[in-house]
């Protein structure tokens, strides 16, 4: 077949790639770099090896080993859950946000900007993507302020922590509500 939804196809496989060749050159491999990019969207709940798992569509193991990686290369820090002591929170170091300043991917941006399509692409993949992550039974990883469990409370005197999460009921900063959530459902 050689549709033109295979033909796209073959065209984001082939940009995919570049992108990859690109990421190669540094000192991150292209599933170290998407971790750290992960890691800086994230909202502070979802920021634990299995999230990262589930968003790379890896194994626990293989992200286990990624971390290790960037822990040993000084790009993230992993401390233990104040919510559960079995598990642990990820955070960028200053080392890892300044690796995001110069991440690879900029330049892919500028060859979308430089076709003046960036609106109707972003759109059109976002729906690529929705209709895959139905298809594979997959999380959406949406921005929190856009779930059905965020509640927006704006109460007087909480300017930390105005928000909610119903469904983890929790608070919520307004940083973490512009976040994606492992925990998101339209």
């Amino acid at each position: 077949m050689n549709t033109d939804a295979h033909k796209a196809a073959d065209l984001i496989e082939r940009i995919a790639r570049l992108m990859q060749a690109e990421e190669q050159k540094g000192h991150l491999n292209p599933v170290q770099w998407e971790a750290l990019r992960y890691l800086a969207k994230a909202n502070s709940f979802s920021r634990t090896p299995a999230a990262l798992a589930e968003y790379l569509g890896s194994t626990r193991g293989t992200v286990s080993q990624t971390l290790i990686a960037l822990e040993k290369k000084e790009s993230i820090k992993r401390t233990p859950s104040a919510r559960d002591k079995r598990s642990v929170e990820i955070a960028l170091t200053p080392t890892g946000q300044q690796q995001l300043a110069n991440d690879p991917r900029q330049k892919l941006a500028s060859c979308i900007e430089a076709t003046r399509t960036a609106l109707p692409l972003r759109e059109a993949l976002s729906q690529v993507l929705n209709e895959a992550i139905l298809r594979n039974k997959g999380k959406s990883f949406g921005i929190c302020a856009s779930c059905h469990f965020f509640l927006r409370t704006d109460k007087p005197g909480n300017a930390a922590m105005p928000h909610r999460c119903g469904l983890l009921n929790v608070p919520l900063s307004d940083k973490d509500s512009e976040k994606i959530c492992v925990e998101h459902e339209k």
